[in-house]
């Protein structure tokens, strides 16, 4: 039986959940995920648990925040004046914003925090500082 190696297409059939249980992406109704092993296309954690294995085979791994979206950056998060965001731009808590960086690259950014005069960025991925559970099977080896 072919095995999971660095370099091959892999498609997984995959649910990811937090430590508590709460679901934040699923295949499920979906097409599986297809990516190449060890090219980066997906976090360094579940990279990481899938050589060696099968077609058909499924597992379930915990991954710490640091091998998944990184731990929370206290730095990502800014305050800016509230008179330097156009008025129809939504500023509700949560809300997903996107910013553009001086280089050009488009940044996303919620809503953490607003006041008076203020209102706090986060340009943290929304899973950072997370430990993830992945329960996924190996659907296509290529």
């Amino acid at each position: 039986m072919t095995q999971v190696k660095s370099g091959d297409t892999v498609r997984i059939h995959y649910t990811g959940t937090l430590l508590d249980g709460t679901t934040f992406d699923s295949s499920d109704g979906r097409d599986p995920l297809e990516f190449v092993v060890g090219s980066g296309q997906i976090i360094p954690g579940l990279d990481k648990a899938l050589p060696d294995m099968e077609v058909g085979e499924k597992k379930k791994v915990t991954i710490d925040c640091k091998e998944a979206y990184g731990p929370l950056n206290p730095e990502a998060r800014q305050a800016i004046p509230r008179e330097g965001i156009p008025d129809d731009i939504p500023l509700e808590i949560g809300s997903q914003l996107q910013m553009q960086t001086p280089d050009g690259q488009a940044l996303p950014v919620t809503v953490v925090e607003v006041d008076e005069a203020t209102v706090t960025l986060d340009a943290n991925h929304p899973l950072a500082g997370q430990d993830l559970v992945f329960d996924f099977e190996i659907v296509s080896i290529n």
